[in-house]
Formats: C-alpha cells, structure tokens, sequence
C-alpha cells in the first residue's frame, strides 16, 4: 500500500494526483509548466505534490505520467533531424501525399511542412508485390551506401519505408540490419513495425512522424526517469499512449507516435469510469485548459476509437480514442483582425508569459482576462490563493481590444467570451451532429482549469440540460493516469471478402494477433486472470474507399460471428451515412485487436447524504457578470471541499477549488451527487 500519483504535464500548468490506496485520500496539486524542459515542471510538481501529504518519495506505488513533447516537437517543427528510405521511384511521395489541397475552397491553404528534405530521402532497389511476393530482392549493398550517406550528413534518425510491406517485412528488417551495422547511433523506425497497414503514404507519414520524434522523446524519457530515480522513487513510471492506456518509459521511447494525445486521452480515460459509476452513459467530454479544449463523445460510456487521425496536418495511422480538438483555452489571446472583427485564438499566452492578470509582461487580453474582469474568477488570486493576480491589468488588456472595436470595455470581455464558447460549440458539432449525434440527448462533462467555468454557457449554446462537473476537474487528465491500464494495439491488413469462406483465414489472422498480444503481457508481467483482448475490424463496401470499424466476438470464428459483423457493420454505416446496401459485398480490410492488461486503479466509493441545505459551505459573495442581463449580479461563494452529497447550490453561485472554478447562473442549480460530483440542470 501507499500513494499512487498521476502528473498531467500541460501546456499552461502540470496538474498533479495523489491517492492514497490505504485510505482513499485524494490530494491534488498544481505548478507552472515549464516548456523549456517539461521534466522540472513534473519534477516540481511531485515534489511539493509529496511534501504537501508530509510522506518520502519511497512510499510511491505507482507513478503515471501524460505528456505533450512529442505533441509540441511535432506542432513546433522541432523534432529531430530525419532521413527516409523508400522503395525506388517513391521517394517524393512524402510531399505529394494524396494530392489534395487541405481545404478544397481555400487557395491560399498552406500544406505542413515536410518532415524530411529531399536530399535525404533516398530510394533503393526492392520490389515487393500487392500479393506479398518478391518481385526484385533488396539491394542490400545500395542500403548499406545509403546508410553511410545519411550518417555523413550528421542525421540523428531514419524512416524505412517500402512498398506492400505490411504484407512482407522481410526487406525492411534487412535493411534495419544494415543500419545497426552501418549506423548504429541512428533512432530507426521501420513501418512494418510501427504501422503494418495498407495505405501507402499515411504508413509512410506515420513511420517518418515516429523517428522525426523518436531522439526527441528518447532524451526527455532518459532525463525524467533518471530525475525521478535520483528522488527515490522505486517504481519505474509509466506513460500515457493517445488510445488512453498506459506503457513502460522505453515503449513511448521506441513508438513516440503513438503519445501524440498522451495528455488528453487519460481524461476521456476517467470520464469513463465516471460514466460507469453514475450510470449516465451518455457523456460529451469538453476539457478547457490554457491552450485548447478537448471534446470526445461517449455513448453507452464508451469513446470511440479511431485508427487513423490527423495531427497537426500530418496523418497518423495509430489507434487513438477519438478526440477532436480546438485552439480554445484560457490563455487563448483575442485580437481585432484586418477586417475590424473580434477573433478569438488559436493563439494562445501559454505558461509565461501567460494571460495579462499574471503580471508577467503580456498585454494582449485572454479568455482568462476576461473573465477575470466579469469576476466569473476570483479578480485577486488563482489556486486558492496561492498565485496572485491583477485585474487592473485584465482590464487595460480588453480595454485595448474594446476600443478598437467601439465597444464598452464589459461588452468586448463579454464578446471574448462568446467567440471562445461558438469556437468549442462548433467542435462539439464535429463529433456529435455531424456524425449522426444530437448533443441535447447527452450530458456535458466539464473538466480541465477552465471547463468548469464555461460549461453552462456552452451548454446553453448547445440546448444541453445537465452538465456534471467532476470532484477534481481541473486534474482529471492527471486523476485518470490512476484509473486506466496498461494497454497497446496490434493490427494487420488483409483484404478479406466477408462470407463463410473467410472464416479459416480470420481465425488465422486472429490467432496470430493474440499470440503477439499475449507475447506483449508476458513481457509486462501480467498474469493471465488481468489479460483482456478485444477484437474488431475494419469493414467497407467492395469499392469503397473509407472503412467504418466494428466489434468481432470473441472467441472462435464462426460464420455465426461472421455474420454479427455484418450486422454490427451495416448498423455503423446507417448511423453514419443514412443507408444500407443490402445488395452489396461487404469486405473487411484491417484486423485489430485491443490487449489490456489491468492494473490496480484507483475507486471512489459512493458518500452518505447529509441532505439538501449547503449553507455550510457558503464562505461569502461577490458581484458576478450576468451574460443574460449584461449586468452584475450577487453571486453567492461556495467551497468545494465543504460541500456534502445531496447538498444543493441555486444560482447564481459560484463554486471555488484550488484547481478550478464552477460558474452556477441564473436558472441553473447544482446538487452533489453520491461521488460528490456537481450535477447542474436548469432549474
């Protein structure tokens, strides 16, 4: 027994969890970022995080760890150097990709930048065929010239990247071979390894993604596990992956790609569990932090994992929970554009020099300045006073904006606010209405510093009728590190028509995903009672072009099993385009199959009532700006941690925390429910 800790490394604060196993105490703590090197921002906030419980690094049983550096070496261009070698004659399809402009109507739409110069993306001989046969064997002494070519110029890391080998993976392993004999100091990535997948150029995309980081994230692991040892702390840490699951430090080493949403997928994570233990099943998740907001949307309690993205321009065939996001934080900076409109984001103030209130030399207004003057947050200090803030300076920040708009300066921060929140409504469309969803028929899951602040507005904006506000929203991301598994994703392409013919060769496929699974446990130490596996597929028409994925039962493959993913495929295309072929030959193109090895995780148990009065918690007021009457209004002040379940909050009310704020309007009202969550429904 002893204290599991989660730290969420973000991009304006590192959000820390500790719990105690012995007697479920829940602490929470937060410390500035620190971009520069984000491990003395972790290391930091473990720190205080420890000496705030009065209890030594050694009774740590269990470290998780979310992290945004490949996510900012990606967005940045700051990765690593990089070669590439393909298949000769394909060389250039890195820069043509698909052919495509990124916006059909926009002329002016820019393309990413290409992760690897021409000049070091080098073809060699080799030909393997749609069929998985030879057609012209690896010039093994072309990759060896190659190979010296590209450590002559000084590269850090290599891409391998040959046609069909998802199918075959003999050439690449041999030419990964010539490279640990010829280059040994290379980080290499080989797609058959990485994304064994058909698509030609987003396998390739992926692959150069994973060692244009790979240097990056093998120097930050190195340097926080060795930070971390030096502290004392026994138990090796583990990593967030973007499909919410966690792995050793070495894995995110080894497959940086798949961290890209290692932050925001651990939130989903504990949303989840929070689905599970209030049985409202159906949630959208909004997480506003300082830089931007993460929505999700889970039905039945479930987010829908995706295997294919894309990450700041790039695609990524990586399994991933399917979160969408948009450049909308706290510390998101309103300007006036060229044509005299009021714009909010995607830029944002980030840690420092942070929103104008933090008195560290920005002058241009944030989300949070705004609110700050509305007083919707405390106009003095933030995290429960521990940091000092200035709302003169929110003030002359907005006034800026304000009076090159002709506005009243309560007006204009009233207007930040509104922009921000039609910005989140619209990503929430993305994942709800355009995908066959009515958000009205979910409840809105408000986390992250800010969420709490801005979900009943958005709420309101989206006809929403309940919003729940977790016990420590501004850490859930940090919360859920402690409430998931360690977990990875195995996948293989094989173009397969779905009839009863196909049932030998998908068991086949099937076996030999498991096997690899139960190789991954064995190495994980987990023993066979905590293994899980689960299966799907990746289903399409014959002749289409895009694949929706659906369940595969467990067990033997049967044509009873067979036809259950016919259905569940044709019940997914109805949802999503409108209509079934029913004459059409449906075929699955890519296997997958989920393994998770559980893990002991932290569990809340349900509060006695102590009915429904909360005057107890109430600790004062003060004047609140009011959206509907544009006017200040008396809000009553709430301490979180004094609230009790059953206990009802009318507003307008606001409920303070250290880590966040919760704005209760006119018309709305809140109870604490038996996990002491907020649960806010129009009054």
């Amino acid at each position: 027994m002893g204290w599991r800790v989660g730290v969420d490394s973000g991009g304006t604060f590192t959000d820390v969890c500790l719990f105690e196993e012995e007697t479920g105490r829940l602490e929470v703590w937060k410390v500035s970022s620190t971009p520069a090197d984000p491990s003395d921002g972790i290391v930091a906030g473990v720190v205080e995080g420890m000496r705030n419980v009065e209890t030594g690094f050694d009774s740590i049983s269990f470290l998780g760890h979310g992290t945004t550096v490949s996510t900012n070496a990606l967005i940045q261009s700051a990765g690593a150097p990089t070669g590439l070698v393909t298949t000769e004659g394909f060389r250039d399809l890195l820069e043509i990709r698909r052919q495509k402009r990124p916006d059909l109507y926009d002329l002016h739409a820019e393309k990413p930048t290409v992760l690897v110069d021409r000049e070091y993306r080098l073809g060699v001989p080799e030909r393997v065929l749609h069929t998985g046969d030879i057609e012209q064997p690896l010039d093994v002494e072309a990759v060896r010239a190659v190979a010296r070519k590209l450590r002559a110029e000084n590269l850090k890391s290599v891409a391998i990247c040959f046609l069909y080998s998802f199918l075959r993976s003999d050439h690449e392993e041999a030419a990964a071979r010539v490279f640990e004999e010829e280059f040994p100091e290379a980080f290499v990535s080989i797609s058959s390894r990485i994304a064994p997948e058909f698509r030609e150029f987003e396998r390739l995309s992926t692959t150069v993604i994973n060692s244009y980081l790979g240097p990056v994230m093998q120097t930050y692991v190195r340097r926080l596990v060795s930070r971390l040892d030096a502290l004392g702390i026994r138990q090796e840490p583990r990593m967030t992956q973007s499909n919410g699951g966690v792995i050793r430090p070495e894995e995110a080493a080894q497959f940086p790609a798949r961290t890209l949403l290692s932050g925001p997928s651990t939130g989903v994570v504990a949303a989840q569990a929070i689905a599970g233990m209030t049985g409202i099943g159906n949630l959208i998740t909004f997480d506003m932090g300082g830089t931007s907001s993460d929505v999700a949307l889970l039905t039945d309690g479930k987010c829908r994992l995706v295997s294919e993205s894309i990450v700041h321009g790039h695609p990524l065939k990586v399994p991933m929970l399917d979160i969408h996001t948009v450049g909308a934080g706290g510390g998101s900076v309103a300007y006036v554009d060229s044509g005299g409109l009021l714009k909010v984001g995607p830029r944002s103030a980030g840690a420092f020099p942070g929103p104008a209130c933090y008195n560290n030399g920005n002058e241009e207004p944030t989300v949070t300045d705004a609110n700050v003057l509305l007083q919707t947050l405390n106009p003095e200090y933030l995290l429960n006073g521990r940091m000092k803030i200035d709302q003169e300076l929110s003030s002359a920040a907005v006034a800026r904006v304000a009076a090159a708009l002709g506005m009243d300066v309560l007006d204009a921060a009233e207007g930040i606010l509104e922009i921000v929140t039609v910005n989140m409504a619209k990503a929430i469309r993305v994942i709800s209405v355009q995908r066959g969803y009515d958000p009205r028929d979910y409840t809105l899951v408000a986390f992250g510093g800010a969420g709490p602040v801005h979900a009943v507005r958005l709420a309101e904006h989206l006809g929403i009728t309940q919003v729940l506000i977790p016990l420590t929203p501004g850490i859930l991301c940090a919360l859920g590190l402690l409430m998931t598994d360690l977990r990875t994703d195995f996948a293989t392409t094989s173009l397969r028509i779905l009839d009863d013919g196909a049932t030998e060769a998908v068991g086949a496929i099937y076996a030999g995903l498991e096997q690899s699974g139960a190789a991954w446990l064995d190495d994980n130490n987990i023993p066979a009672s905590r293994r899980q596996f689960r299966r799907t597929a990746d289903v399409r028409y014959v002749g289409q072009n895009y694949e929706i994925a659906v369940p595969v039962p467990n067990g033997p493959i049967s044509p009873q099993s067979l036809e259950a993913v016919r259905e569940a495929f044709f019940q997914a295309h109805k949802q999503l385009y409108g209509y079934i072929a029913d004459e059409g030959e449906v075929q699955m193109v890519t296997f997958r199959l989920e393994v998770t090895g559980e893990v002991d995780k932290v569990q809340f148990k349900p509060q006695p009532f102590s009915g429904e009065d909360s005057s107890a918690a109430r600790v004062g007021s003060r004047k609140v700006w009011d959206s509907e009457s544009c006017s200040f209004v008396e809000a009553q002040l709430y301490e979180r941690k004094s609230l009790k379940a059953g206990n009802v909050v009318a507003g307008p009310a606001i409920v303070d925390q250290m880590d966040t704020t919760t704005v209760i309007p006119n018309g709305w009202s809140a109870r604490v429910d038996e996990f002491l969550n907020l649960i806010l429904r129009v009054a």
